[in-house]
Formats: structure tokens, sequence, C-alpha cells
């Protein structure tokens, strides 16, 4: 920009990541409109925004039904029931004057004839020309109009130095347009470009842009890969006797995507370097017996592990596993929650701070400023979307431990203190091309086989009306031994009345199921009756569960083979597919078919529509995944991870999947070749938008 704008306007600006010339110049259109034609209003197409020019009559306020700006011009009104003062005197001069207004939006038939409501308009002379290309229109945020905006915009790109940041090889190779040329076309497109093509953002122009963001993405997650690699870590042997000795008595077979996936992670472990690897699995695929097999690891080396859970429930259910699994051995661990009295935390904490090994599991309550460990070497993270990248970098810094106290384990000769390794996992995959974009920062293992015997869990509709049948399913899969859960979207009534409550429901149920032992769980209640009340669920001393989304994670009652998911419609597809996992966890003989209903009130919503449909269609969390995708798109799917990694713009992964591959090869040979020219590619495009990809 020629000039520092005045700081209400930079505030503005700000919002929309725009500080400098270059900024504005890639501040692109997300689409344009047509006002190089005029069209009479009495050929308007319905439906259809178009540019209308009449001379203005009169210009005056209305009363009815509420107050309103109604401009009269010829064969036209326009209607605005929000307007300023000053329009309406101006609006009276111009109509004096006989000027005439141009106006762009839907004409729509009125009381007075032809009208649009709210268009965007302009007042012009006799003779004003038109437009000689389509007019471009940009994202902007509150109390920036367009027209200021593409007015900074144009100015910008006429001042912007766009000098080419890839070299040309690399533009032949991939048939690039020249960057400068594509940029100035989209933001002036020719006389003849196609509104259709731009808006969808198709041809050369927009092939190029995309190209280059998908490039920078690329660049600046493969940077920040390298930029950990470079750190030093403990290297964590996996020939100690606690491994040996627990593989040697494991009473089940890994299976082989299990034993793929520990093998990656042990490799990794045994690197001077901190790991920094996902693991992913379906539910039910077996990824927490090869977390304990990294923690022997860590422990073995006479070292610490921590395991960090997003919800109570989640971390006892882990503290359960890992001291049946490695409780016989011997492995000490220390379990940190809210639950815990002062003299209890106390204990915990002196000794995390002592140097001897020792495995922590927690949730949030490891973050807290007077937690810390004196030699972590492995940090993992389950349900790793569920924490924020500050969290997670957080749990990374506790661990950084001088260089002097690393012991038995192997010292790398480097200056900096080790890193502890990390290991996050997810039961919710990953699909291929958010994992090739946005996860291009970690090493990526995948459970993609369920252990033996497990039984598929079958998924049914049912209306609300159908209430008295769900109800008699349950009498009868409780009668023959079963437990089954009952899953309602809030705790206590909504505004609008409309959701059925927990506790609505715990109380109606109680009522209508007389003869059955019914409990209530919610992420409200006090930790040692949430505890209480899963205790009593384990041994079958409740039957039916009735709780709100808290039993999504960390939830494993083998004999639960029936679910109800109250209003069905209103839950995530992520979230209903972990949600059905929590049944079908039996394996073997005693293994019954698991029912999953989804209890939904019509009438549908298209996507509520749609997310039934794929759930009740598939039970591969993959396929699922892929759907959540493509119908909430990365934004959403990624969660809190987007709070430290760039979201694309302009490039659609779906869409631009092909387009995504050559960027990452393009990424790969440009940082080995020519560095210094990959660092000034993504300074280009994520100065103002990338913030920390540390994690």
């Amino acid at each position: 920009m020629k000039r520092e704008p005045a700081p209400a306007l930079a505030k503005k600006l700000a919002k929309l990541g725009l500080r400098s010339s270059q900024d504005l110049a890639l501040h692109l259109p997300h689409r344009y409109e047509d006002e190089t034609r005029l069209t009479a209003p009495e050929l308007a197409p319905a439906g259809k925004p178009v540019l209308v020019e009449a001379r203005l009559e009169r210009a005056e306020l209305a009363y009815r039904p509420k107050r309103q700006l109604v401009v009269h011009a010829e064969g036209l009104v326009l209607r605005f029931l929000n307007f300023y003062g000053s329009q309406l005197k101006a609006l009276q001069r111009a109509a004096e004057e006989g000027l005439l207004v141009r106006a762009y939006g839907e004409v729509r038939p009125g009381f007075f004839g032809a009208e649009m409501v709210h268009p965007r308009y302009r007042v012009v002379p006799v003779g004003e020309p038109l437009a000689q290309a389509l007019t471009p229109v940009y994202p902007t945020t509150a109390g920036l109009s367009q027209y200021a905006l593409r007015k900074l915009v144009l100015e910008a790109l006429d001042e912007a130095l766009l000098e080419d940041t890839l070299p040309e090889p690399l533009r032949q190779r991939h048939a690039l347009a020249g960057i400068a040329e594509s940029i100035r076309a989209l933001h002036r497109p020719a006389p003849d470009a196609s509104t259709a093509e731009l808006t969808e953002r198709g041809g050369e122009a927009w092939r190029r842009v995309k190209f280059d963001e998908l490039l920078a993405q690329q660049l600046s997650m493969r940077m920040a890969y390298r930029a950990r690699r470079s750190r030093n870590a403990l290297a964590l042997p996996s020939s100690g006797p606690l491994l040996k000795r627990f593989l040697g008595k494991l009473p089940f077979r890994l299976t082989r995507a299990q034993s793929r996936a520990m093998a990656e992670i042990l490799r990794d472990l045994a690197q001077p370097h901190p790991m920094q690897r996902l693991l992913q699995g379906d539910v039910g695929s077996g990824k927490t017996i090869v977390a304990a097999i990294g923690c022997l690891v860590a422990i073995d080396a006479g070292c610490q592990a921590a395991v960090l859970a997003p919800t109570e429930i989640l971390a006892e259910q882990h503290l359960r596993k890992f001291s049946e699994w490695l409780g016989p051995l011997g492995v000490p661990i220390a379990w940190l929650h809210g639950g815990l009295t002062a003299a209890e935390k106390k204990a915990v904490l002196k000794r995390l701070q002592s140097p001897t090994p020792v495995l922590a599991i927690g949730t949030h309550a490891l973050f807290q400023k007077k937690v810390a460990f004196s030699r972590l070497a492995l940090a993992i993270v389950d349900e790793q979307h569920r924490f924020g990248v500050e969290q997670r970098l957080a749990l990374r810094r506790k661990g950084e431990i001088s260089s002097a106290e690393t012991g038995s384990a192997q010292t790398p000769s480097r200056s900096t203190p080790p890193a502890p390794h990390q290991l996050m996992m997810s039961a919710t995959p990953i699909p291929r091309t958010l994992s090739m974009s946005y996860f291009a920062d970690l090493d990526v293992s995948t459970i993609d086989e369920l252990p033996p015997g497990r039984r598929s869990v079958a998924t049914r509709l049912a209306a609300n009306g159908r209430r008295a049948e769900v109800l008699q399913r349950i009498r009868e899969a409780c009668a023959e031994g079963q437990q089954a859960y009952w899953v309602c979207p809030v705790i206590e009534e909504s505004k609008t009345g409309e959701l059925q409550t927990a506790l609505d429901t715990f109380e109606s149920l109680r009522l209508e199921l007389k003869n059955l032992r019914v409990g209530l769980l919610h992420g409200r209640l006090p930790a040692a009756e949430k505890a209480q009340t899963m205790q009593a669920f384990s041994e079958g001393k409740i039957q039916l569960l009735v709780a709100t989304t808290v039993i999504e994670v960390g939830v494993d009652v083998p004999n639960a083979s029936l679910m109800v998911i109250e209003h069905a419609e209103r839950f995530g597809l992520a979230q209903l597919h972990q949600l059905r996992g929590r049944i079908g966890r039996a394996s073997g003989a005693t293994a019954r078919e698991s029912v999953c209903i989804l209890l939904y009130a019509a009438p549908l919503s298209a996507s509520a529509r749609a997310r039934l449909r794929a759930i009740f269609e598939t039970r591969d969390g993959f396929e699922i995944a892929r759907q959540d995708l493509l119908q909430r798109g990365p934004g959403e799917v990624l969660g809190q991870r987007q709070s430290g990694v760039p979201l694309l713009r302009y490039a659609d992964l779906e869409k631009d999947a092909s387009l995504a591959l050559e960027a990452r090869e393009a990424a790969r040979r440009l940082l080995d070749e020519e560095p210094q020219v990959a660092r000034h590619h993504v300074e280009r495009w994520l100065a103002s938008r990338h913030e920390n990809a540390q994690v």
C-alpha cells in the first residue's frame, strides 16, 4: 500500500489477513458479477442478478410494515430496510438533478411493479459507460464495503511486485502459466472471460494460483517436519527386558496391521531425533496396545512416558487397561486428574519430578503449571484432534529435559536439550487428501483391520414415531442379559425446547422401563460419581445407561450390544461413527450381534439426510471420514488443528487432488534443490497466515 491505512481500516484489513500490498494483491475474488450489459426490469430472469438502469423520480420514507427507504425510478422500485439518513438525502438530490441509478441484484414483482430489495447501486449521469469486464467480488468483513476493498486491491495490484517465485524448469514441468498474468487476469478478467469458469475456479489462471497455494502449504509442512527432525531426542532401543516379557506373555496375537504400526513406532523411537507420528485406526482396531508397547520402551530406558486423554472417562479407561497389561511387569503408573485431593496430587507431582521411571496418565491436568517431568521421553496424545496446537506444544515443552540428566538412555551429542518423542492417536481416520496436505508434517501409521472375532455393528434408522418399538427392543435385549446405551445430545432443556434432554429422558425411561436398572451419565457429574456409574455399568449392575456424548470415547463394555442415539440428525458423521463404536466390542464365541438405532425427528434437512444415509450405508471408518470431509470441508473436520496449520483459501482437496499430488512432488524437489526459493515462496503465500507448525 502506498501509505499506511488509518488505524480503523488497518484493523479491518488485518481481520482478513491483509497487512501489505502483496497480501492485497493475493486476496482474490470469490465470485464475479456481470455489469457489462444492462437488462430491462421487465425482461429480468427470475432468481438471477442483473444490472438495471433507470432514471430516478423520487425517494421517500415508508412506514408499512416498518420503516424503510423506497426509491422510485422509471419502471423500477428500490427498497432498503436498513439505510442511513444521508442515503435518503443523496437520492432525493439525484432525483431532482435527473440522474440515473444503476442497481445490481434480483428483480422481483412488488406492489409498485418490478422492484429490487437491497441491491448494490450507484448513481450515474446519462451516458456513463458500462464496465468492460466482469466485476470481482471479494471476501470482506463488517464495515469494509466492496467498493472500498476493491479500490484498495486494484491499487495494490498496480504497485505489488509479482515476480515469479518458481524456477522456469518447474513451471514448464507442470505446465504452469505465469503468476503475474494469472493474478491480474483474476482481478481484472478479460471482457470475454467466462463468468462460470471464473466462479468455479477453472482455467489456467486459477490452476496456477491453486498450485502455488498447495505448494506453499506442502513446503511449510515439510519445513516444520525437517526442523523437528533436526532436534535431538533420546534414542530408545527396543531391546529392554520389560518389552520382551510383555510380548512373550501377550495372551493374543497382534494383527498384521498392529505389528506393522508397532515396527514403525519402535524404529522411530530408536532414532536420536523426536518421533512425530500419528497412529490412526478405526474404532476398536487396537491402537492402545500399540501405544502401551511404546510406553514400555521408554520405561525400559529408565525414562518417563505420559498418556494424555481428552476426558476423564477415557483417561480412566487407559488407567485400567495399562494397569492390567503393565502392572504385572512392575511398571509404576501415576494417574493425574481433577478429582485428586491436595495431598494425593502433591504425591503424584513429586513422583513425576523424581528421576525414577513412571507412566503418567491424565487429562488436561497434565498441562498445569505445577506439573513437571524430570525424564519424559515419550508423550502420547489420544484423540489428538480434541486438543489445540498450544496444548500439545505445552506437553512437549514439559518434556524438554537437561542433557545432563539423561541417565541410562542414549544421549545425543548435540547441546540442545532432548525433546520427547510424540505419538498422536486418532480413532477418526483421516482421509488421504487431508493426510497428504494438512498432516504432511507427520509420519502416519494406519491400523486398517479389526482384531479377529470382532463382529460388525448393524445400523437401523427409526423415526421418532417408532419409539415404542425401540423401547420393546431394549426390554428384549436386557431380558437376554445384554446391556444398552441411550445417547442424548444435550444435558438440560434447550432454548428452543426441541431436543429431548438427558435428564428428562432418564426420568421418562425409568418410568417406561420399570423392570430395568437405568443409570445416568453426563459431563457435569462429579468425577467420583461418573466413575461409580461407569463401574456399575461395567459390572452389569446398570442395564440401560442414559448418557450424553461423554461416552463417545473411552467406554469399553463388551456386554453392551445395543445403542439408541436420540435426535441422531443433530450429530456429526464422525461423532455418530465414534458413538456406534462403543458397542460390538465383544469378541470370540460370546460375541453377539450389536445394533445401533438412529432415532431421528422428521422432517430432515438435506445435510442431515446425507449424514444419516452415509452412516447407515457404511461401517468403514475411512469411507465415513471421506464423506465427512466432503460434507463439512477441511476447516471443520480439522477442528482445533487449524489454529496452527494454514488452511487453503483457493484450492479444493477433492477437486484438485491431482494438482495436490503435483505440488507435493514439486515441494520435495524444490526443498532439496533450491531451499532459498522454497522459503521465498512460503513467505509470499503464508507470511500473514502461517502461525504455529511446531507440533
